[in-house]
């Protein structure tokens, strides 16, 4: 009977830390994030499109194009494929994007296309492209929006994000494209 009573006092007392006391306490510190932990929105007109940190889906030649995602942008279940570079089926997939790309792009050839525009991140979530995976796809969106190509180069390269001490210069797919809706 005592080592019963021994039990229900630690499962009780578990409880009491691991579903109440910290979860209050990452709470708590989350509002001393920004955004109170929400994490970092995009709104346009007060509504909020998007977040700043995880990756959509743009598919209309209108609109810039990100990285490919393994798991269709769902956040709630992050992954990459787990397929190595030698594998067939990754293999082909990887191809299939490249001649869906080349499609739409024929003023292009295979070796102009960054490898961000044809495989996914390993989260499956990368909101960012490369500056040159934003570049190349200029003169498409320039062609739908009926907008010179100068305009829309200048836009994407305002929307280039370098990086503070190390790592590469990115572009936020969806900002680019919040921007680009806001041109005239």
């Amino acid at each position: 009977m005592k080592n019963i009573f021994s039990i229900v006092k630690f499962t009780v007392l578990m409880v009491i830390l691991f579903a109440v006391i910290y979860p209050l306490a990452i709470y708590g510190i989350a509002q001393l994030a920004p955004n109170n932990g929400k994490g970092e929105t995009i709104s346009v007109n007060g509504k909020v499109i998007g977040y700043q940190k995880i990756g959509q889906k743009f598919d209309k030649a209108n609109y810039f194009w990100g990285r490919p995602s393994a798991v269709d942008y769902n956040a709630a279940g992050s992954a990459g494929s787990n397929k190595g570079p030698s594998n067939p089926e990754y293999l082909a997939l990887v191809q299939k994007r490249i001649d869906t790309f080349l499609i739409v792009h024929p003023y292009l050839k295979k070796a102009e296309i960054p490898s961000d525009l044809v495989t996914a991140s390993g989260s499956g979530l990368d909101p960012n492209i490369s500056p040159e995976g934003a570049l190349i796809q200029v003169k498409r969106v320039a062609q739908v929006r009926k907008l010179s190509e100068e305009k829309v180069k200048a836009l994407v390269e305002s929307n280039i994000s370098k990086p503070s001490v190390m790592g590469t210069s990115i572009v936020n797919v969806l900002a680019l494209n919040v921007a680009l809706d806001k041109l005239k």
